[in-house]
């Protein structure tokens, strides 16, 4: 966790040069660099939270919990700081720490053999290869480069070498990061066979193992390759592994500027890292990534994180992920004629230092209701410069029919999706390239090649993968074109949505559909993000008036005279299309929803409405308890009555998210929204379309 503190200390630094931040993070290495010199450890190097004799353990290959994991990210945090921050006392801790570390391997081959070092890497050593090496390109020190390699483990990058996906039974999150420190040897040594590792591991997780966040890896391993219908659970995509897939990807679409590396990155930057956290809660990350139908972030939070001190590790790639969101949204070509790549679209600014320009990039918010994502790039230039390229990503979800580019008003020719749109030009302040892409709606089959699980399939919204808020049912009705049974839900719906609330006792209680086909009083949430607000929210939708249903009435409790609003049906939130009977229950044919007249409440306290079954005039929905029931009112009913039949019109607990929508289901409707607005709400990533 410290190491993973250090190295988003220094990314968060970097990006806003926050003075507070720079005091704390120098601060932490000053006190790692006194307890490196401590006596104790014989000013050797060596610096951990732990004894030294845990290395002695996992050399003898006795069981010890993967000391070199947390020896990684102490080092990588520390080299973080001297490469991002600055900071060169930290330079000289990670040297010294790789001092200690090299005699100690260089020990266990030397007195025993090159195989009993090769054995002990079968525990998890984190990306020791990746920081070894990037040390070695900063100090040229050929005892580094030595040291990296003995981390490389061939036994897994032999398999890969040879193009063969073994990687089944394989815990995922010991090897991508083996995997990312191969990248480094090909980058400082310049070996094409790392390169095409790389190439060839990325390649096998995304066509066989990954699920439709990007993210991959059951239990923490990895399963058999096009199999994953049988995967789904609480237990899918540990956190870890998609932070370290999102490094492979990225060194890749640096060497090739293939697309379809950056688009992997942007599924699995938005659907699997920015899901890692509970809503809007800041520094509430979960370790897992639930994608069983009816899973919930909350299991995977209170299941694992809150139990076991070992797996803060995860919160550290949480914290770290967090830090970097600015990663990888530009990328520079230098030389002779420099270039800029746009790769993602994040709102942000970007210092083109070398090229004497500014580029502001901003990005329409979007809705369900769009047919397009819009992004705009405004150039601020010091001088006028040299000529210069900027290329724009055209992603691969996006569509030619209804694309658009301009430059200054003017319209470009649009690349086709899969590559970029190239502009060259002597670029002046007050340059605008705008983009407007089509973004639609589109089903995604599971990775599993059985026939008989073709039917499971995640709908996406562009790069957004949407989650239908359920319990467990995941049976959908598609139709030939997706826009007849996934239709947008407007944003005017969030004025329709009220939470109905009783007191009783000094408690407050909400009614709900927590029975699922019935409705029921529930204590009232402490707030939004949970299932049980999703259960307390209604729509009220009016249905219109007529002669016989609005009409003078008395008040039943002070005796005014009143108008009765229009009727209206009542729709449960979390099921579009689905309205409440005469008989109180839950229902998809609108044929048998009751038609309510929302009168001013019985009880006569100001702003309570009491709900009139527009068939039975008098009749009303009344509580008792728990229950939820009809009842009649005759006039000479005790105040307990007119009480029991009012509710306090509260501001509702859960609003639609901009991007939400109504699917049609076999026996329900859903509401989809993307996965990572999500903290505890009950949902499912995968239908089945079957018949």
């Amino acid at each position: 966790m410290q190491g993973h503190y250090m190295s988003a200390a220094a990314k968060m630094w970097a990006s806003t040069h926050n003075d507070t931040l720079a005091g704390k993070m120098s601060a932490v290495v000053d006190a790692l660099h006194a307890c490196q010199q401590q006596a104790a450890n014989g000013g050797t190097g060596y610096l951990s939270a732990f004894p030294a004799e845990f290395f002695d353990r996992f050399e003898a290959i006795q069981p010890v919990w993967a000391p070199y994991y947390t020896i990684h990210k102490i080092m990588q945090g520390l080299l973080d700081q001297y490469t991002v921050a600055g900071n060169g006392k930290a330079l000289e801790m990670v040297v010294a720490m790789a001092g200690y570390f090299g005699d100690r391997v260089r020990n266990v081959v030397q007195r025993h053999s090159i195989e009993r070092h090769w054995t002990s890497l079968n525990e998890e050593t984190g990306g020791m290869n990746d920081v070894l090496y990037q040390l070695y390109a900063i100090t040229n020190d050929q005892r580094h480069l030595v040291l990296a390699h003995l981390f490389d483990k061939p036994c897994f990058l032999g398999l890969l070498a040879v193009q063969a996906d073994s990687l089944s039974d394989f815990h995922a999150n010991t090897h991508i990061p083996v995997v990312v420190g191969g990248q480094m040897r090909y980058e400082v040594t310049g070996d094409p066979l790392y390169k095409d590792i790389a190439t060839f591991f990325l390649d096998a997780v995304n066509s066989s193992h990954s699920y439709a966040t990007g993210g991959t890896s059951v239990s923490e391993f990895w399963y058999n390759p096009k199999r994953l219908a049988q995967t789904l659970s609480t237990e899918n995509e540990e956190s870890c592994t998609t932070y370290n897939m999102l490094k492979v990807s990225r060194h890749l679409f640096r060497w090739t500027k293939e697309i379809a590396y950056a688009d992997y990155y942007e599924r699995a930057l938005i659907n699997g890292v920015l899901s890692i956290q509970r809503g809007r809660d800041p520094g509430v990350m979960i370790y897992m990534l639930p994608q069983g139908p009816g899973r919930s972030k909350a299991v995977s939070y209170h299941g694992w994180g809150t139990q076991y001190d070992s797996f803060w590790c995860c919160y550290g790639t949480g914290i770290e992920s967090f830090s970097k969101l600015g990663d990888s949204i530009y990328f520079e070509e230098k030389g002779s004629k420099p270039a800029l790549y746009v790769v993602q679209y994040i709102p942000s600014t970007f210092n083109w230092k070398s090229a004497g320009l500014t580029v502001t990039q901003q990005v329409k918010p979007l809705s369900s209701s769009d047919q397009n994502l819009e992004v705009s790039l405004s150039i601020s230039a010091k001088t006028n410069g040299q000529y210069t390229t900027v290329n724009v990503r055209i992603p691969s979800w996006t569509s030619e029919n209804g694309a658009k580019a301009t430059l200054n008003g003017n319209d470009l020719q649009l690349a086709s999706p899969g590559t970029f749109l190239s502009v060259t030009k002597q670029w002046v302040s007050g340059d605008q390239l705008t983009l407007q892409l089509p973004i639609n709606l589109r089903t995604e089959a599971i990775k599993d090649d059985r026939p008989e699980y073709a039917s499971l399939q995640a709908v996406l919204f562009g790069p957004f993968l949407l989650a239908g808020l359920t319990t467990g049912d995941w049976d959908a009705a598609p139709a030939a074109a997706i826009s007849d049974w996934i239709t947008p839900v407007p944003s005017s719906y969030n004025s329709q949505l009220v939470t109905l609330t009783q007191e009783s006792g000094g408690s407050i209680f909400v009614l709900s559909t927590a029975n699922t086909t019935s409705l029921t009083m529930q204590p009232r949430p402490v707030g939004g993000g949970t299932d049980a607000a999703v259960h307390a929210t209604f729509r009220v939708i009016p249905q219109g008036s007529s002669p016989k249903k609005t009409r003078k009435r008395r008040h039943l409790t002070n005796g005014t005279s009143t108008t009765e609003p229009t009727s209206a049906m009542i729709e449960p939130f979390r099921l579009p299309g689905m309205a409440i009977t005469n008989s109180l229950t839950v229902s998809g044919d609108k044929s048998s929803a009751s038609l309510f007249n929302v009168v001013p409440g019985l009880d006569g306290v100001p702003g309570s409405v009491s709900l009139e079954l527009g068939t039975r005039p008098g009749c009303f929905l009344v509580t008792a308890g728990a229950k939820v029931q009809v009842g009649c009112h005759s006039g000479g009913e005790a105040q307990g009555f007119l009480k029991a039949a009012s509710f306090a019109r509260a501001e509702p607990l859960r609003r639609y998210h901009p991007i939400s929508f109504a699917a049609k289901g076999a026996r329900r409707g859903f509401l989809l929204e993307p996965l990572f607005t999500l903290r505890d709400e009950f949902y499912t990533v995968y239908f089945n379309l079957g018949d």
